[in-house]
């Protein structure tokens, strides 16, 4: 295994299922210090038994839509890590209704979990980025976020929220040793949506490979967006 992430310090939010899960694993893998969060203790726990023998990993709960629980996780993340060099924002949910039925509360949730929380703790990475004098920022977004369907309003609105926020990151700080990228799947097998498991569909560990190439490229280069489909998708 090449482990060129040897010595990095990684962040990756809702990392204990699913893509953060993936992307988790291949950064130890890769040599890099990892430390997660995810919605309960459970999952938490359950993650940090399965993938210890990888590497350096450490797990706390948080709900990224919190500042406060955000704070408090970066606060955890300083006590084990001792600084950070990338962080992987990929807690995300979905609430698929058309507007008529979508609740008040669905709705705030969708926003705060999904482009409030990728917010807050980019806010936390750049304080401490600032400190180290480099950084990169990954957002795992969706193709949700350039092709709206019916029932996906909440969702939609987002992770379109989180595309234009990501360009605006990326604009601020690009003269500031900090890059920001953002993948933007189309659909993965995982729990999230319906039909996990299905053969046609994006893996997990196909969106690590990605945040890989990334973190590889030279610092006189940046690719600040990935659009990433199913080769064959279900017709």
């Amino acid at each position: 295994m090449d482990r060129f992430l040897e010595g990095k310090k990684a962040i990756v939010t809702g990392g204990t299922r699913g893509i953060g899960r993936a992307i988790t694993q291949s950064l130890l893998d890769h040599g890099a210090a990892v430390a997660m969060c995810g919605t309960s203790q459970v999952t938490v726990d359950s993650a940090l038994r399965q993938m210890s023998n990888r590497g350096e990993v450490y797990g706390e709960v948080a709900d990224v839509s919190n500042a406060s629980a955000v704070s408090r996780f970066f606060k955890f993340c300083d006590e084990k890590l001792h600084g950070i060099d990338v962080l992987v924002n990929n807690a995300g949910l979905g609430k698929f209704r058309n507007v008529a039925d979508l609740t008040v509360d669905e709705w705030r949730q969708t926003i705060e979990t999904n482009l409030n929380g990728v917010f807050y703790c980019s806010k936390e990475a750049l304080l401490r980025f600032k400190t180290g004098g480099r950084g990169y920022v990954i957002n795992i977004s969706s193709l949700a976020g350039k092709n709206p369907f019916a029932g996906g309003a909440a969702y939609n609105a987002s992770k379109f929220g989180l595309n234009g926020f990501s360009e605006a990151m990326m604009l601020d700080l690009r003269y500031d040793n900090v890059r920001v990228s953002y993948i933007m799947p189309g659909s993965v097998s995982t729990e999230f949506g319906s039909g996990g498991g299905a053969d046609w569909k994006i893996q997990p560990s196909d969106i690590a490979e990605i945040v890989l190439m990334l973190l590889r490229m030279p610092d006189r280069t940046l690719v600040s967006r990935v659009e990433v489909r199913p080769s064959r998708p279900k017709r």
